[in-house]
């Protein structure tokens, strides 16, 4: 397939720059495969189109406060986004802009208490630093920011710190929410609970390059970066238990995707423990091995999520569900509202 075969067109008022009043006022677009009809619900109605049985998979990351302001031995200012740890203690991050922060150089709060080294560079505007002094995991708790993505045009605020995580999230790592879980309450997850809906957690610390477009024509062309996952025995066993059963599992966002199907790959398509780096890009055609339903959000155009989506739902299919979506103004993106697949 051609990357502008899911091409459209959004108006820019459709982009959820707020999440909504409470967690489960979002609208959910639910898209059957099996016969290509749409039906536009409210998420509260999600429960509808479960199955006891099934089992929702979530990713457990929690978002960093990643993004920060620092200042050159010159005054002149550079955020960073501090993306992942190093084995041996340096730290890689996004510079911006990039040209500002050579290597050499060194990087400092306004305060002092934080001095970093850069001691390498990348492509898009990566830099490897080093902490020459200060405790970096305080000063992101004090005054790190977290990574809104560039389509909400304001500052991230204190709500957010709150409102841009799962409330399943436990191990931090990563730069951008696995947002097809905001929507979920924990009132609601024990509701399908109490029905025989099981939540299962994995891990997959979402990284900048998920959100990279995917600049050529042919998306098999693309670079993935690398991001850790983790799928671990309890969860494995409890997937294949339930499967068996007739059970459906239901990837919740694509980043639990992406590790499942990493895990399957890594086990010769068996549903099994693994954990380690992954570089999983999805495109169509693909024949999918641990996902029988996924629920996620609206995408942006010409993005790895978009992509593995279509893969899921069928290229034609998904561009009538967004072009239904668009016409009834449903609301997009990381703060935006929901589509099930099914």
């Amino acid at each position: 397939m051609r990357l502008s075969d899911l091409d459209y067109e959004l108006p820019a008022e459709l982009i959820a720059q707020h999440p909504a009043a409470r967690r489960e006022d979002s609208r959910l677009l639910v898209v059957e495969r099996d016969g290509g009809r749409l039906h536009d619900q409210r998420f509260t109605d999600l429960e509808r189109w479960l199955r006891p049985g099934d089992t929702l998979v979530v990713n457990e990351t929690r978002v960093r406060p990643a993004r920060l302001e620092l200042k050159r031995a010159s005054g002149g200012a550079v955020e960073v986004l501090f993306v992942r740890p190093e084995s041996n203690g340096d730290w890689r991050v996004l510079a911006r802009p990039a040209k500002k922060a050579p290597v050499g150089g060194t990087l400092e709060t306004p305060d002092q208490a934080l001095a970093l080294e850069v001691v390498g560079a990348g492509e898009h505007g990566e830099r490897v630093v080093r902490i020459a002094r200060g405790d970096l995991d305080a000063v992101l708790r004090e005054r790190g920011a977290i990574p809104l993505p560039p389509y909400i045009h304001r500052a991230a605020d204190d709500a957010d710190r709150e409102r841009y995580q799962t409330v399943y999230a436990r191990t931090e790592g990563a730069v951008a929410s696995p947002t097809a879980g905001l929507h979920f309450t924990r009132e609601r997850l024990a509701a399908l609970t109490a029905n025989d809906i099981a939540c299962v957690p994995l891990l997959l610390h979402v990284g900048p390059g998920t959100f990279r477009p995917v600049s050529e024509e042919d998306p098999a062309r693309h670079h993935m970066d690398e991001e850790w996952y983790e799928v671990g025995e309890s969860a494995a066993a409890t997937l294949r238990d339930r499967r068996a059963r007739g059970g459906r599992i239901v990837a919740v966002g694509t980043t639990s995707v992406r590790a499942l199907e990493s895990a399957c790959d890594a086990n010769s398509r068996a549903i099994a423990p693994a954990s380690g780096w992954t570089r999983k890009f999805i495109v169509p055609p693909y024949r999918f091995q641990a996902v029988d339903a996924l629920l996620t959000n609206f995408h942006l155009p010409r993005t790895t999520l978009l992509l593995l989506v279509a893969a899921f739902a069928g290229d034609d299919l998904l561009k009538r569900a967004y072009a239904h979506a668009v016409a009834e103004r449903y609301r997009f993106y990381s703060y935006g509202d929901a589509m099930l697949v099914v």
